[in-house]
């Protein structure tokens, strides 16, 4: 029985990045043996075991056949006489089939260690095409690490579109791919190569992607719903409702793309709004419950339309906020029963704090 590092951690440690965790391949064993070792059994799709001591998975080494349409369409063997390389075969880019023994040596059977250093994103075998996710994480690479797709995997890419494997892809598939490639350092990278591969189309058909507001994004390390949000700005509200519904997107990313599709309009006008305008625009956007949303949204639109335009617009909100929390609300709730009298005298005396603030008062 021999045990080899396999797959994430060998890519990253040949790219100088911190490994977080690692994952095994265990070659020359059966499940009784393992369990034996006292390894705790824990896949359900395929043998997998965390180790006794370190809780790292060590997954015994196998082969899959496609068998059915889908993600989950395959058949997999897992025995004592499939050999590692067998193992790393089935996996998608070549810079992910790499491995390490247990004295450190390097196995790379398909030159994963070449194309890292050269850029290249290369698939293993024929086999990449039985699994329609791995389109989007050749994107997700991409927008990790900037490299270029290899021709033959541009060219195998498009086979695969035009006979219509996206088809099977799952939403919730597309979207844990999709959001992980918005929140890698070059997002823009992953529409570049979607749009190369002919994917970005029938994927994606509503999206006009802004890749420099992407990068602008990203350079600030925006978080993943001012990112998405981003890809919101310039398509109607339906469209990206019709989005989120198909992606089956959480409520954190689509609330704020919601919203800003929303306002963006109300946004480009706000430097020259009137008090009661830019009241308003704070009441849709729920800046006096959740003022951290403003924040974002204001982040969004700057990304978006970079330009002192925006950034009086987005400044102008920023002052209007401050001036109506200065409102004792509280005083206003004391003085008065009426909850429609409330609101009213709380709305007056917002809108008078927000014009004040503009005079300089």
């Amino acid at each position: 029985m021999k045990a080899y590092v396999v797959g994430g951690a060998v890519r990253d440690e040949l790219l100088g990045v911190p490994v977080a965790d690692r994952d095994w391949v265990v070659v020359g064993a059966t499940p009784e043996e393992m369990v034996a070792a006292g390894y705790r059994p824990v896949g359900s799709d395929f043998p997998v075991f965390l180790h006794p001591q370190t809780h790292e998975e060590y997954a015994l080494a196998r082969t899959e056949r496609k068998h059915g349409r889908g993600y989950k369409g395959f058949t997999v063997h897992a025995a004592p006489d499939v050999t590692l390389e067998q193992d790393l075969a089935r996996r998608d880019l070549t810079i992910n089939a790499m491995a390490r023994d247990e004295s450190g040596g390097l196995i790379d059977p398909f030159g994963g260690a070449r194309d890292l250093k050269d850029g290249v994103l290369r698939h293993v075998s024929e086999a990449f095409v039985e699994d329609p996710v791995r389109v989007l994480r050749l994107a997700r690479f991409a927008a990790r690490y900037g490299f270029r797709v290899a021709d033959e995997t541009l060219a195998l890419v498009r086979r695969m579109v035009a006979a219509g494997e996206l088809e099977h892809l799952v939403a919730e598939r597309v979207w844990q791919e999709f959001s992980r490639g918005l929140a890698e350092p070059h997002p823009a990278r992953m529409f570049e190569t979607l749009d190369a591969c002919a994917a970005l189309a029938p994927l994606f058909p509503e999206l006009r992607v802004d890749r420099a507001a992407l990068e602008r994004a990203a350079k600030a390390n925006a978080p993943l719903n001012e990112r998405f949000a981003l890809l919101a700005w310039p398509i109607a509200e339906d469209a990206v409702r019709a989005l989120c519904d198909r992606l089956r997107v959480p409520n954190s990313e689509r609330e704020l793309a919601l919203t800003a599709c929303h306002l963006r309009d109300a946004l480009r006008d706000a430097a020259d709004a009137s008090p009661a305008s830019q009241l308003r625009i704070l009441r849709r956007a729920d800046a006096f419950r959740r003022a951290d949303r403003l924040a974002q949204l204001l982040d969004v639109a700057r990304y978006a339309e970079p330009g002192t335009a925006m950034e009086n617009s987005t400044a102008r909100l920023q002052r209007a906020l401050a001036a109506a929390n200065t409102v004792d609300a509280g005083a206003i709730a004391r003085e008065v029963q009426a909850p429609a009298e409330i609101a009213s005298r709380l709305e007056r005396a917002r809108e008078q704090a927000i014009a004040a603030a503009a005079r300089g008062d």
